[in-house]
């Protein structure tokens, strides 16, 4: 993995056949977007309040659409608390990952 100035080698990593996205929420934002890789992760705003898992949900959503995912196989593994997730993407690869970031991460 190239460029590791900005503490971004391990945003992405395969995982048993999936990959696992170490990830910042950003939540009550104007609209829920990927923003791209700040400070060692997977930058990512939702609409939603940290409010009853509603952050999260809306996590899921994003995710889905960004990776071209059903949302049954996007899974927050840690994190489900704070800003700082591990979040597993089922039946994707790196690869795959990587191109839709647009980065080498």
């Amino acid at each position: 993995m190239a460029g590791n100035r900005d503490g971004t080698k391990q945003v992405v990593r395969a995982d048993n056949g999936s990959v696992v996205l170490r990830v910042r929420v950003k939540p009550r934002a104007s609209r829920s977007r990927v923003l791209g890789i700040k400070e060692g992760a997977l930058e990512v705003s939702v609409a939603a309040a940290p409010v009853d898992g509603r952050a999260n949900q809306e996590l899921i959503v994003t995710l889905a659409h960004e990776f071209g995912l059903p949302k049954s196989r996007i899974e927050v593994l840690s994190g489900a608390h704070g800003r700082l997730k591990l979040v597993r993407l089922h039946g994707s690869d790196v690869s795959t990952v990587r191109g839709r970031l647009g980065t080498d991460v």
